[in-house]
């Protein structure tokens, strides 16, 4: 994913976070929020708590993965922050790819 797609700032998380417009299953919390620009951002979040700095990159590499496969599939200029649960540690790839698919789908039906 390149550094043009992703939200970095504390106050961009702050505010799309703010605008309180999420889905959320057992693996992922998703907000969105509308942006001005012509391409779709995202923010991928792992907390301190689950485990140590390897552990959540080992994630964060694995949701950028689930983006970058389907990013053709959610092009609508909105800003996304991905929170990653602990309820989706123990799931294989392909099931945290089907609840991160799920939760775009029904983001995009609440249209």
């Amino acid at each position: 994913m390149k550094k043009l797609y992703i939200v970095k700032s504390t106050q961009d998380f702050e505010k799309i976070i703010k605008a309180q417009n999420f889905s959320k299953n057992q693996s992922f919390i998703i907000y969105e929020k509308k942006n001005n620009l012509p391409y779709d951002r995202f923010g991928i979040s792992v907390s301190k708590k689950l485990g140590n700095a390897v552990y959540r990159n080992k994630y964060k590499r694995k949701i950028r993965a689930i983006i970058d496969k389907y990013k053709k599939n959610y092009n609508n200029n909105k800003d996304y922050i991905i929170i990653f649960r602990k309820g989706g540690e123990n799931k294989l790839f392909q099931d945290l790819e089907q609840d991160f698919l799920n939760l775009m789908l029904k983001k995009r039906k609440d249209i």
